[in-house]
């Protein structure tokens, strides 16, 4: 079972840094690939990273360079390190689990059922 819970959001004046978590309570995290979305007001979410059971990354364009994902499958946590933070990155972060069998066996990442409640991220002088 799959259960998905996010943390390290905050208010940060522009050009700082937040790093987000996402630490699942299922047995099966090392298979899991996972992604990270936003969702800001009046926008839909939109798709911010991705990791793979084997590490491999994905990012929007407009967070490359600025993001880094990466996971600790000791921890069953995947981290969101977001540096050089601007206005525009102000959302409600979500984390993603994809368990499908396929993604694991193929290492690659598709929007899964799982999701997290979120975490707030505001950017804000």
């Amino acid at each position: 079972q799959v259960q998905l819970t996010e943390s390290g959001g905050g208010l940060v004046q522009p050009g700082g840094s937040l790093r987000l978590s996402c630490t699942d309570s299922g047995r099966a995290f090392s298979i899991l690939a996972m992604g990270w979305y936003r969702q800001a007001p009046g926008k839909q979410r939109e798709f911010v990273a991705s990791i793979t059971s084997r590490s491999a990354t994905n990012y929007a364009d407009s967070v490359k360079g600025r993001f880094t994902v990466s996971r600790d499958n000791a921890k069953n946590t995947v981290y969101l390190q977001m540096n050089n933070l601007k206005p525009e990155d102000t959302a409600v972060y979500y984390c993603n689990a994809d368990a499908a069998l396929e993604s694991y066996y193929s290492d690659t990442y598709n929007q899964g059922s799982h999701w997290g409640p979120g975490t707030q991220v505001t950017v804000s002088s």
